[in-house]
């Protein structure tokens, strides 16, 4: 029998600019791992927070004081000789200028030009392979932190929708959701209000995924499927992945536990907020969605009462971002 391997926690920074490079150090000899490239942080200490032991962390590494701490997903990595629970953060404003502190190279680079090699590990632009961990987060970089689900309801609203959608693509939209439960018309103004839906977002290079209440024969033709709770459950049980992009709606550990099976992309979660689909249902709140977001182990948006007015809120509790059918995403004008 061998002993088992020992568990860390470590606290790891996404440190993004305000263009959106994200900064990469590179382990130096004499550590594990000499010459690959790194997310910037190290060990939670006992009685730390994870936004604690980043904050320490960075000004050892980087020299710098973390100003702007967003905790974003608890990953868990298996290396050959440890296992890893990563609390990985974006840290979005600092005081300083990160410089090495332990003779590591650093580089700014753009998680889009980061590639892939032939063993599905990461490369940085500059040559380098990146530590294996890092593959999860910048998968999920690339989703927005704006989710816009539709809410059309009668085919005589087809037209006004469009109109809002194109506005909101034009303003940097890039994450849409058709979903039509409680839908008016017949079948066909119904396919015909999802194929619109889906050429205006290809049109403009958004992603169009589709909710599970909508035919199976459709969920091929959009970007990606959002499933719900109970679709989950029984997909689960089918082990039958759909193709492209997965969202998870979820409202319970239960929830989250089979979107972490079915391998989602990411989930849904709420409502925080009440909301007048849930006449008579109290939200979760942002203590409960937090301690929920958590164990999720990928990105979570928020929902339920969810507008750019609370952006900042869902961020500091552990959200990707929001999603909502209604309400503003974007600033005016």
């Amino acid at each position: 029998m061998t002993d088992s391997k020992p568990y860390i926690r470590v606290a790891a920074g996404l440190i993004l600019d305000a263009r959106g490079r994200l900064l990469l150090g590179q382990r130096p000899d004499g550590k594990a791992w000499p010459g690959w490239w790194e997310f910037p942080g190290g060990k939670i200490e006992a009685g730390e927070t994870v936004e604690q032991a980043l904050i320490r962390e960075l000004d050892e590494e980087l020299g710098i004081h973390a100003t702007r701490v967003y905790p974003w997903v608890v990953h868990v990595h298996e290396y050959p000789k440890s296992i890893v629970e990563l609390a990985f953060c974006q840290v979005t404003a600092w005081d300083g200028e990160p410089h090495g502190r332990e003779n590591q190279a650093l580089d700014w680079v753009d998680p889009w030009d980061i590639r892939l090699d032939e063993s599905e590990h990461p490369v940085a632009p500059g040559g380098g392979s990146l530590l294996p961990a890092a593959t999860p987060p910048l998968r999920w970089l690339r989703l927005p932190t704006r989710y816009r689900i539709s809410g059309i309801g009668h085919p005589d609203h087809l037209a006004g929708w469009l109109a809002q959608l194109r506005q909101e693509l034009l303003d940097g939209l890039q994450l849409v959701q058709f979903r039509e439960p409680h839908w008016a018309g017949d079948a066909g103004s119904l396919q015909a209000a999802f194929e619109a839906t889906l050429a205006l977002c290809r049109q403009q290079g958004a992603r169009c995924l589709i909710n599970s209440c909508h035919p199976h024969a459709w969920w091929s033709q959009a970007d990606g499927v959002q499933l719900r709770a109970a679709d989950a459950a029984r997909i689960l049980q089918q082990d039958t992945r759909p193709p492209g992009w997965l969202g998870v709606s979820a409202h319970t550990e239960q929830d989250i536990a089979c979107a972490q099976q079915l391998q989602a992309d990411f989930v849904v979660l709420g409502h925080v907020h009440p909301t007048d689909s849930h006449p008579g249902i109290p939200g979760l709140g942002w203590d409960r969605f937090r301690t929920l977001a958590m164990t999720a182990g990928r990105p979570v948006f928020a929902i339920g009462g969810q507008s750019l007015d609370t952006l900042e809120a869902s961020r500091r509790n552990a959200a990707h971002g929001i999603a909502a059918l209604s309400g503003s995403l974007f600033e005016a004008g």
